[in-house]
């Protein structure tokens, strides 16, 4: 019988890891080697130039471009209020002045006795890196940020929406096969990280995002429903930088799907425990994985999966992690000796598979991994 070796996701119970925490662009860096960091503890930070506005202040007061610095009130870099008045004409014997308002608060940036114009720009904006899990600072970005050391239960999922969240772990349902309920929520859950079985319905996402919740991990979740949050189709595409109040971590893939045994076991052992989870996923080169970190000093050994574990042969079951089956469930049927030239006329090693629908498709063994239960 054919067999063949596939990556799959990381579900350890302790481990090492060390995350880079870096400011997208120089800054200052508040930690040092050696510092041990909460989750909220701000790393490094910067601020970014508020946006500028542009006041004709010449033709506004009816005077000329030259003389437009003697009617600024402010100075250069002066703090001002939105409707502070920042020009004012001479008028005729002090009479008849004519007055121009700030439309923002921020600062006076330049005056042009040129042009007549002055720049205004609107607050800087504060852009600060949090540690994200709890740790030791291993190692110092110059003026960009630190690595940080941690240790502890890491989950990955295959797919994620949403960015960085924290929050204790509760598990809401009995069973990785059970689907989670509305009814199973309240208000209690707001700022915790639930753990939602083999399904997420659409509507108990959208009521989680009322009560607050910060993260949900389930085994699986409708694709249209996936494509309706994101705002296009996923194909080849990053995920992370959506405005959502709910991070979603999915562990298996499109559609209703048991999570993974070993995966749910690991949410009921840490149950209570604080995490921190990041829905952040690219499904191309450089693949990032979304994942749950649970920091902890237990004395655990790690059921870390060898590479036996991970050969598929015929009737493993398998998920596609790239387009265009991303996220499809199947079986493998078999695994063909020959290589196979593909569209983009690449030779590679395919897998034939029956996907949960009865549809049969062949496709590169590079695009599988295997799916434990």
């Amino acid at each position: 019988m054919a067999k063949s070796y596939t990556p799959g996701l990381k579900v350890l119970a302790n481990t090492p890891s060390e995350k880079i925490r870096q400011l997208p662009l120089k800054g200052e860096v508040l930690v040092k080697v050696g510092d041990s960091v909460s989750s909220d503890t701000i790393v490094a930070s910067t601020y970014i130039p508020g946006n500028v506005h542009m006041i004709n202040v010449a033709r506004q007061l009816n005077v000329e471009a030259e003389t437009v610095s003697d009617c600024i009130l402010v100075e250069i870099d002066e703090n001002i209020k939105k409707g502070q008045v920042i020009a004012e004409s001479k008028g005729f014997f002090g009479f008849f002045k004519m007055q121009i308002k700030s439309p923002i608060d921020g600062s006076l940036a330049n005056v042009s006795n040129i042009t007549g114009q002055i720049l205004l720009s609107e607050q800087p904006i504060a852009i600060e890196v949090d540690a994200f899990s709890s740790g030791t600072i291993k190692e110092i970005i110059p003026e960009e940020g630190a690595v940080l050391k941690t240790s502890g239960a890491l989950i990955q999922g295959i797919l994620g929406v949403g960015g960085e969240n924290q929050g204790e772990i509760i598990v809401l349902v009995n069973s990785r096969k059970d689907i989670i309920k509305k009814e199973m929520m309240n208000e209690s859950h707001k700022g915790k990280i639930i753990i939602a079985g083999a399904y997420l319905p659409i509507d108990v996402f959208e009521y989680a995002q009322k009560l607050g919740v910060n993260g949900i991990v389930a085994g699986g979740f409708d694709y249209n429903a996936l494509s309706s949050i994101l705002g296009y189709n996923l194909g080849v595409a990053v995920t992370g930088s959506e405005e959502l109040v709910t991070s979603i971590m999915v562990t298996e893939g499109f559609g209703e799907i048991a999570m993974a045994a070993g995966t749910f076991d690991l949410f009921q052992q840490f149950e209570g425990k604080f995490a921190s989870i990041n829905g952040s996923t690219q499904i191309r080169a450089g693949v990032i994985r979304p994942e749950v970190m649970i920091p902890h000093s237990e004395d655990i050994i790690s059921t870390e999966l060898k590479e036996t574990d991970m050969i598929i042969s015929e009737n493993s079951p398998v998920r596609v992690i790239r387009a265009p089956y991303f996220g499809r469930v199947g079986e493998v049927i078999s695994l063909p000796a020959p290589l196979v030239e593909m569209e983009s006329e690449a030779m590679v090693r395919v897998a034939e598979i029956k996907f949960e629908n009865g549809d049969i498709a062949i496709v590169p063994r590079a695009n599988l991994e295997m799916i434990l239960h």
